[in-house]
């Protein structure tokens, strides 16, 4: 298994989550009620969190401390999703495009 899948594997419990990213449990419930993460469930239906999921409820505390309220931090999520994703897909266009022949190269 890769590091990536490792990352957004859910390994810690609701309790564990809330102790380490600061906040309490019912706050986690709360964010994700209201669309802001998804986490991993057991076939029991127990929340498991990744460390991607730790990032996004650091960050969602780095909002709250900003100011935001959820309906904002859901948005600037979303925006930042949005933003990662078109780099992604700028940097293969621009390596596709680098690594296509060009007209009139060897001939």
């Amino acid at each position: 298994m890769g590091q990536a899948e490792d990352r957004g594997r859910g390994v810690y419990a609701i309790s564990v989550a809330a102790e380490l990213v600061g906040t309490g449990q019912q706050n986690l419930r709360l964010y994700e009620r209201k669309g802001l993460l998804e986490p991993g469930r057991t076939l029991g239906g127990t929340r498991q969190y990744s460390e991607d999921d730790l990032v996004v409820l650091r960050r969602i505390g780095e909002l709250l401390n900003l100011g935001l309220n959820l309906a904002g931090i859901r948005m600037v999520l979303v925006l930042e999703a949005d933003n990662r994703r078109l780099e992604g897909e700028l940097k293969s266009a621009k390596a596709a495009q680098e690594s296509a022949p060009r007209p009139g190269a060897g001939e």
